[in-house]
């Protein structure tokens, strides 16, 4: 013990032994010193933050009393918002708001709100300041200025219209009859578990009207149908968002709006889709993969409407050990048991396999799209050509315009047929499946008159200036060998179609031209 004592003397008595414990100890006081005037500067801007946000921006009196000027808080309100702004030249504010007043500015709309007062224009510009950097002056009041409608209020239909608040839409229509469930908290963009039985058009307007409440939000909790579209659709609305999955009230809230040149965008099904990176905006007349928009497309054409609709979709295929969608048929929306299904007579819930993050990325893709075209920002959108092959579609035409002239011999030339690209893509994809009704093959497609002429008159159908009297239910896709053997035998040579291909394959054209009949009302 004594020998270890000695040691450390002598080592603590050494000069340099001394030198390095003067140093610890002076860098321990100076630590010491750093740390407390860290927390005590912490402590000083807690305080002062706290002092800087008054208890209540309005007096007593009721008038407006600022903290401070508020033209010297706003980066919008120190220079003047010019019509031909863009994000390369703008100037930059010159007193950009600090964290605390950006937090005061926001007590001070919300005591506003409260007293229903005015929010003056330059704290909106304020809240819009990404917005207005991005789509330009005009472009942001174009959106400022713009009036959207809503229908249905679901997953898609509630995140597409909260990021339409958010953006600063001036004033918006909410049209849904249903109200929240618990099932639709995994895919409602501002539901709770405090809104479940209250309806969806005045949760939305509860919890949105506290992140705008300048956003004028009008609510109509009721079933979109054509008896009240007039009142339903008042106001001239420079877009309608399309967010139902009642495929009869979609078609009739489409007709509507084509019918009425009002823009439209349709959302498709979200269900059993899980891949983000295939969903697709484009018209609904390329769309594809998707139970929905198939029986849209077809109901749709019914009524004339073949083309001009946006719609939002997804391109993802279903396949082993994805979600599964029940086939939508004719009956889906009819009366069921109301306690179980719905909370409206008349009609019939689907329970959908559903992922929340797709209802959400629909609806966010749609505001986008509406915003952009509001604000005539420039979008081009990946064309669908997966399905939609318009030079295929031309060449077909031609192929058949051929096949009419030799049946029918040299006497007749410059025959047309009354079909147009459109047509022969619904004609090869819709009705046919995109492959050969004789043997399924996909490659090399043709259109041929399927039965012969009567009585073999050369003559038949051919009207003035060489136009052909042939309707969709009059041919068939084949393959470019089927249609020379079916020209051959059929057409010229007065063979039965059930001697040459078969009574299956007559029972399957048979089959598929009855389909279309009763879906689209395509008769001959």
């Amino acid at each position: 013990m004594s020998t270890t004592s000695s040691t450390f003397s002598n080592l603590i008595s050494h000069p340099k032994s001394q030198l390095a414990l003067t140093a610890l100890a002076s860098g321990l006081i100076v630590g010491g010193s750093i740390l407390g005037y860290q927390h005590s500067k912490r402590r000083i801007r807690t305080r002062l933050l706290k002092d800087s946000i008054p208890n209540s921006p309005i007096s007593d009196s009721g008038t407006d009393k600022w903290p401070t000027d508020l033209a010297e808080w706003s980066a919008h309100a120190s220079h003047e918002l010019s019509l031909d702004f863009h994000p390369k030249n703008s100037k930059p504010s010159s007193k950009p708001i600090t964290d605390e007043q950006s937090i005061a500015l926001a007590k001070k709309a919300q005591d506003l709100t409260r007293q229903n007062k005015q929010i003056p224009e330059a704290l909106i510009l304020e809240q819009l300041s990404r917005n207005h950097s991005f789509l330009g002056s005009e472009g942001l009041q174009n959106v400022r200025n713009a009036f959207i409608i809503v229908v249905g209020l679901g997953g898609v239909g509630s995140w597409c219209t909260t990021m339409l608040v958010r953006s600063g839409v001036g004033r918006i229509r909410l049209i849904d009859f249903d109200q929240v469930t618990l099932s639709s908290l995994n895919r409602h963009a501002v539901a709770t578990l405090e809104d479940v039985g209250t309806p969806k058009v005045e949760c939305m307007k509860k919890h949105l009207s506290k992140v705008a409440p300048w956003v004028e939000i009008e609510t109509c909790n009721e079933m979109w149908k054509m008896t009240a579209a007039e009142h339903l659709m008042t106001g001239s609305p420079v877009m309608v968002v399309d967010a139902i999955d009642n495929i009869e009230t979609k078609v009739d809230l489409l007709t509507y709006c084509h019918t009425n040149s009002i823009p439209v965008i349709s959302s498709m099904g979200a269900a059993c889709k899980s891949d983000p990176t295939r969903i697709c905006v484009a018209d609904i007349s390329e769309t594809l993969e998707d139970p929905l928009s198939k029986q849209t497309r077809r109901k749709l054409r019914a009524r004339g409407i073949a083309t001009g609709i946006t719609a939002i979709f997804s391109t993802e295929k279903p396949g082993p050990g994805k979600a599964q969608l029940l086939p939508l048929n004719d009956d889906e929306f009819e009366k069921g048991s109301v306690d179980q299904l719905g909370i409206m007579p008349d009609f019939r819930a689907r329970i959908l396999p559903v992922l929340g993050t797709m209802p959400a990325t629909f609806g966010l893709t749609i505001a986008n799209h509406v915003m952009c075209t509001i604000a005539k920002y420039p979008v081009t959108y990946t064309p669908q050509h997966a399905r939609f092959r318009p030079k295929l579609y031309d060449g077909m035409l031609a192929q058949l315009v051929g096949s009419e002239t030799r049946i029918r011999g040299s006497k007749y030339t410059g025959l047309k047929v009354p079909f147009s690209e459109g047509d022969i893509g619904y004609m090869v994809e819709e009705v046919f499946k995109g492959k050969s009704v004789i043997s399924g093959v996909t490659t090399k497609l043709q259109l041929v008159r399927w039965l012969p002429l009567k009585n073999g008159d050369e003559s038949e159908g051919v009207g003035i200036g060489g136009a052909i009297k042939i309707g969709m239910l009059d041919v068939a896709v084949v393959t470019a060998d089927e249609r020379s053997e079916h020209e051959k035998r059929v057409l010229k040579g007065g063979e039965m179609v059930e001697e040459v291909w078969g009574q299956e394959v007559v029972e399957r054209v048979q089959m598929l031209w009855e389909e279309e009949r009763k879906v689209a009302g395509l008769y001959r």
